[in-house]
């Protein structure tokens, strides 16, 4: 086996070299690469760098020989994530959109062999750059944005901070809704719980989080609602609305455990979370809206609760 030789372009330009590697290193777990890095074995022209490095234009990098017993192998046929590719609700150079399925983590890790990223990684091997521009939870569908570009990437990601990017959620929360669109303003703190799991409560010691809210239809016991969410953070849709006394139904994390084995009888085996629309800018202020439609599991939820 041969060391690798990688010259940066711009579409790696300000990538961290950590990033930058676990992109090209298919199937080596991190802790593996972050030792490759400490001990000198990967050099930016021809010295060490720390895995925050942040890469330019020119730079060489070069990459030691990885043994395949040192990779994480995913034996997987091609034509095994080929439906991913009927999924794709918008592409261009710098940009893919997704209608992701429920129950697909969107990376791979914590007992998780194959996510969403390395499934198109895997699908997309002609693309030298492809990474999330942001996250769904494993078991909410929908819009989902993977740049293309490296310059694609710091601009969708400089929207999100400045919240210029509309994302619109549709979700099924129990309780019937009294009066319009509801603004939350609560911080959302993150912890773990008591099995270790990821866990989000409203306090004043977290961060800044705010959801619009707002009736779409009403049920006899339930409400299908649109979320808009002017922050990004973990579990926001979830948590905002367990804060309001209206859960998600199909949350087991922050709903309502009767609601919950009562939807199921009617059919439903997940969460009603469905990231229905993301609307961005590009190519020079270019605006662009993608939806997913609500897939036909919840539409079939929806005609028992009519």
């Amino acid at each position: 086996m041969a060391v690798s030789w990688f010259d940066i372009n711009e579409d790696n330009d300000g990538q961290r070299l950590d990033n930058f590697l676990v992109s090209r290193l298919k199937g080596v777990p991190k802790s593996r690469i972050y030792r490759l890095v400490r001990k000198g074995e990967v050099r930016v022209n021809k010295g060490r760098k720390r895995p925050e490095y942040r890469l330019k234009t020119g730079d060489r990098v070069r990459i030691p020989p990885i043994s395949q017993a040192e990779r994480v192998t995913q034996r997987r046929d091609p034509a095994d994530l080929g439906w991913l590719e009927d999924r794709v609700l918008y592409e261009d150079k710098q940009i893919i959109t997704l209608d992701k399925p429920s129950g697909m983590a969107v990376h791979g890790g914590s007992g998780i062999s194959l996510g969403l990223i390395e499934a198109m990684r895997h699908l997309r091997g002609q693309n030298r750059f492809l990474e999330l521009v942001h996250r769904l939870d494993r078991d909410t569908s929908g819009c989902i944005l993977l740049a293309k570009k490296r310059s694609a990437l710091v601009a969708l990601h400089a929207q999100l901070q400045t919240h210029k990017v509309d994302k619109r959620y549709l979700a099924l929360v129990k309780g019937e809704w009294q009066g319009g669109t509801k603004k939350v303003s609560a911080s959302l703190e993150r912890l773990s719980g008591p099995n270790g799991e990821r866990m989000v409560r409203v306090s004043e010691a977290g961060k800044s989080a705010t959801s619009f809210i707002k009736p779409v239809q009403q049920f006899s016991g339930y409400t299908l609602v649109e979320i808009q969410l002017k922050t990004g953070r973990t579990h926001q849709a979830r948590v905002h609305c367990a804060h309001l006394s209206r859960p998600i139904v199909g949350d087991e994390r922050y709903g309502d455990t009767d609601t919950n084995k009562k939807l199921k009888g009617i059919g439903l085996k997940r969460l009603f979370l469905h990231a229905a629309s993301i609307e961005f800018s590009i190519n020079e202020g270019k605006k662009i809206k993608v939806s997913a439609p609500l897939p036909p599991e919840l539409k079939k939820v929806i005609k028992k609760l009519e």
